[in-house]
């Protein structure tokens, strides 16, 4: 069974080679697929040089930044034509654990979809103000209603996805760039007859590095999700 984590990147050049390693030490077997865009902060150089040193690291260089659900789109691509049978998405930032990958992947058996999640029994946040913990829970709830959906979760980035369930959707019309995308994804895999599962994980906030959470992305979530339920 491949598998494949892919790691988007935008100026993250303090924690890319730390979370290269944990990844191998945590999958020793699985391939990772860097997408940097253009990162100002030399995160593509640090990349290639990884690359270089081993050949289960791929890298995919961007022009400018163009979003996390835009990368995930295109390395969901890059599996598909490449023969994977597994896909990761996780964050560069240590807010997903690497240690945590195994349980991801052992949840994947008979659903399409394995979800990191902050919000079943065992899951939580750490390090979260206040004002954060009201978004994500309102935007999970909404989410939920609004698309009939019964996953807690379904804004996590933490996923494991079955590369045959990712094959029955249509790429094309997966547009959300942020947090939306991960809402989108999971209604979509949903739509396609496979089942989602949700493991617990606690998620810690960023070691190094700024946020990537605005205010657009927010904006842009609350949006598709209507989009998508009336089909817009």
């Amino acid at each position: 069974m491949r598998t494949l984590v892919i790691i988007p990147t935008y100026n993250e050049s303090e924690n890319i080679e730390r979370l290269v390693h944990e990844v191998f030490t945590n999958l020793p077997h699985t391939e990772i697929l860097i997408i940097d865009d253009n990162s100002p902060d030399g995160t593509g150089r640090i990349a290639d040089t990884l690359a270089g040193l081993k050949s289960a690291v791929h890298v995919i260089h961007r022009p400018k930044k163009m979003g996390m659900g835009n990368a995930y789109n295109h390395g969901f691509r890059y599996a598909i034509e490449h023969g994977y049978d597994v896909v990761f998405e996780m964050d560069a930032d240590f807010s997903h654990k690497p240690s945590d990958l195994p349980r991801l992947l052992d949840g994947l058996q008979h659903n399409g979809l394995v979800i990191g999640s902050r919000y079943v029994d065992g899951g939580g946040t750490v390090n979260w103000g206040i004002s954060r913990k009201v978004i994500s829970r309102f935007g999970n709830f909404y989410a939920r209603v609004i698309l009939g959906m019964h996953v807690r979760d379904i804004t996590a980035g933490f996923r494991c996805y079955n590369v045959e369930a990712l094959k029955k959707v249509d790429l094309d019309q997966v547009k959300a760039y942020g947090y939306g995308f991960q809402v989108e994804m999971a209604y979509r895999i949903k739509q396609a007859g496979y089942s989602i599962k949700e493991v617990p994980i606690i998620f810690e906030d960023r070691r190094a590095g700024q946020s990537k959470m605005s205010k657009d992305i927010v904006i842009e979530a609350f949006i598709r999700v209507l989009m998508m339920r009336f089909k817009l």
